[in-house]
């Protein structure tokens, strides 16, 4: 899961997530305060699983029973997470069954390598006699799991359990409803007599758990995603009679839909530092810098930036830097638009400079060079590092603008020698 904190605004992003604990992932944990908005996955939507234990027990059955019959089970997984999961179960079962001791188990992934032991790789796969092979992909659409499908699919002593969800469209789909033949990828047909068994350790969350993580949660704002459109609908009907005596907004977007929302939220600044060690009296004005971190507003002496934003300004203490820039506009013009931003911007004594020049906010100097270039200069430290970020961006900005103000000029002139 993911929180995400956007000025202020909490967002929860669940992803793929589950309640019930496993042999290889914890349960979800619930938050300790409620998000503004609750972006939560629909895979099953009002659907209910099993308890784990039927579930074991069911699919440690199927294994057992087909094996003692002389077949071999596959059971299509994703490379990671269930087929872990499965490979764990089996070991357990395995271990107490001494008979089963010497049933080859197959695997078709490295990550699988330490989940039971002795296992083996897909690449050792022999054939002959009963053994258990997990392979992808889970769908049986392609790869190794659909190659051995239609090797064993004819044959009754054989079975497959699917062990998660199935997407509509897919051959694990189709051999659900237990059809008498199935299409091959060549295209031909075959009776499928296997035994197919549904038995899902899916990683997704059911209606038992989303509504009662929902509950405990209690977002204000629900947004169902990751699911079928029949399942998302049944879903939300099911929560809007759920959360019927609360304000709670419940949105099934479709696919590619923006969802926009808005939010009036209350910024406050917090002093920090030095200033904050006097209480200011009502009405009394606070000086400092305003810094914004994440969504967090703080007001700090200039002194304090260092220590508070973790900013050494020792080996800069000393640095003189300069900066020339091509410009080729007004001084008055450069002047006026360095008033809009900074409050202290004041014109040198010509002796000091050759031609015009201003001291910005005490800690920068912008000298004009000549008619096609100006130069900025100040003694490295953070604040006055941030001032001629800003006082460069300016100056760009207005070169940009100097060829429409030429234009407009020249138009001008021409139209009052036509009035004359």
């Amino acid at each position: 899961m993911f929180m995400v904190d956007i000025a202020g605004v909490y967002v929860l992003y669940s992803g793929d997530y589950s309640r019930e604990e496993d042999r290889h992932l914890c349960a979800a944990e619930i938050l300790q305060f409620s998000p503004d908005i609750c972006i939560i996955e629909s895979t099953y939507g009002v659907q209910l699983h099993q308890p784990r234990n039927v579930r074991e027990r069911r699919f440690t059955d199927v294994i057992h029973l087909t094996i003692s019959q002389g077949g071999c089970v596959l059971i299509p997984a994703f490379a990671l997470g269930r087929a872990q999961e499965l490979l764990l179960i089996l070991d357990e079962y395995r271990s107490n069954h001494p008979k089963l001791h010497n049933i080859p188990i197959y695997h078709a992934s490295p990550a699988c390598k330490k989940s039971i032991s002795p296992s083996k790789s897909i690449e050792n796969f022999n054939d002959v006699g009963p053994s258990v092979v997990m392979a992808s992909l889970s769908g049986l659409q392609s790869g190794l799991s659909r190659q051995l499908f239609e090797m064993w699919c004819s044959d009754k002593k054989n079975a497959c359990v699917i062990p998660g969800y199935v997407v509509e469209g897919t051959l694990a789909k189709t051999i659900i409803n237990e059809p008498k033949e199935v299409t091959l990828m060549n295209g031909l047909s075959d009776p499928l007599n296997m035994q197919v068994h549904y038995i899902s350790f899916s990683a997704h969350a059911d209606f038992a758990q989303t509504s009662t993580f929902l509950k405990e949660l209690m977002p204000p704002n629900i947004i169902l995603a990751h699911g079928e459109a029949n399942e998302v609908g049944r879903l939300k009907r099911k929560l809007i009679i759920q959360f019927a005596n609360r304000n709670t907004k419940i949105i099934s977007p479709k696919n590619c839909q923006s969802v926009e929302m808005h939010f009036n939220s209350e910024k406050m600044e917090k002093t920090i530092g030095r200033l904050a060690e006097k209480t200011p009296e009502v009405g009394e004005a606070v000086s400092g810098l305003l810094v914004k971190k994440a969504s967090t507003y703080q007001i700090m002496a200039p002194d304090d930036l260092h220590a508070f934003l973790q900013l050494s300004t020792a080996t800069t203490a000393n640095i003189s830097q300069r900066i020339t820039i091509a410009y080729t506009g007004a001084s008055g013009v450069l002047k006026h638009r360095l008033k809009q931003i900074f409050k202290s911007v004041d014109s040198l004594p010509d002796e000091e400079s050759e031609g015009p020049a201003f001291r910005v906010h005490e800690r920068l100097t912008v000298k004009y060079e000549s008619q096609k270039h100006i130069s900025l200069h100040w003694r490295s430290d953070p604040i006055s590092d941030m001032v001629s970020d800003s006082v460069l961006a300016l100056v760009l900005n207005i070169s940009r603008e100097i060829p429409k103000v030429v234009v407009e000029s020249e138009e001008a002139t021409k139209t009052e020698e036509e009035n004359k």
